[in-house]
């Protein structure tokens, strides 16, 4: 008899990840969604999570508490204004303020926790390396070390049941990203991309993340289901 594999997917609220995780679905693995709670500035986007995992059938999900505005040193976790003047804006020349120290290595960690526990071998994240704002653990040679990682950290690595980390979107641009979710037939408007919420819940329509949400959708063809204060 075959089980049906279980996969443990990064699910923050937002598109990328929205899509990454129904890739997993897609291709056959029941989902365990985890979403953290590190006390952003856009924690709108939990509930967001919520949706999503909802949607795609996830047979649990996790919203994991995990405060990192203890750590401070960016602009989603500390007191520091959200760059507002347009995509790839950075701060001093060098990597956007908005990175959260070391964030998606946390996050992994904390997955590849949970999927030795449950016994999945599959980890499922929505980084990206085309259409991004330049954070270093969204390159796939990230990806890679963090595999190997994995291999030699866990009980399952080194007794020969290695983990497999899953980045589907991490060379389409945003655009393709869009036609993606459009052919699996999501409902793209339940996803939250903004850093910096305007007053009603509304995407801010001016940050790098609303910027670059919105320059997908048109680049795509698609008509965007985002609602903004400021039409980008």
């Amino acid at each position: 008899m075959t089980t049906t594999p279980l996969a443990v997917v990064l699910v923050s609220g937002g598109l990328d990840s929205m899509i990454s995780a129904a890739s997993a679905r897609e291709a056959g693995y029941r989902l365990l969604a985890l979403s953290i709670d590190y006390n952003q500035r856009h924690r709108v986007e939990l509930a967001a999570a919520r949706r999503v995992a909802n949607m795609l059938g996830a047979e649990r999900h996790i919203v994991l508490p995990l405060d990192l505005s203890a750590f401070g040193g960016s602009a989603l976790t500390d007191d520091i204004a959200v760059p507002k003047d347009g995509v790839g804006t950075e701060d001093g020349g060098g990597i956007p303020v908005t990175y959260v120290p070391a964030r998606n290595t946390i996050f992994l960690s904390l997955a590849l926790g949970w999927a030795e526990a449950a016994g999945a071998r599959d980890l499922f994240i929505g980084v990206n390396a085309l259409d991004y704002s330049g954070y270093p653990d969204c390159r796939p040679e990230f990806i890679h070390a963090f595999e190997g990682l994995a291999e030699i950290a866990t009980k399952a690595g080194v007794e020969g049941h290695p983990f497999k980390i899953h980045a589907p979107l991490q060379h389409m641009t945003k655009a393709d990203i869009v036609r993606e979710g459009t052919r699996l037939g999501l409902d793209m408007g339940i996803s939250w991309s903004c850093y910096d919420p305007a007053p009603g819940s509304l995407h801010c329509g001016t940050c790098d993340s609303c910027r670059l949400r919105a320059r997908g959708f048109q680049e795509a063809g698609i008509a965007d289901p985002t609602v903004y204060a400021v039409r980008p």
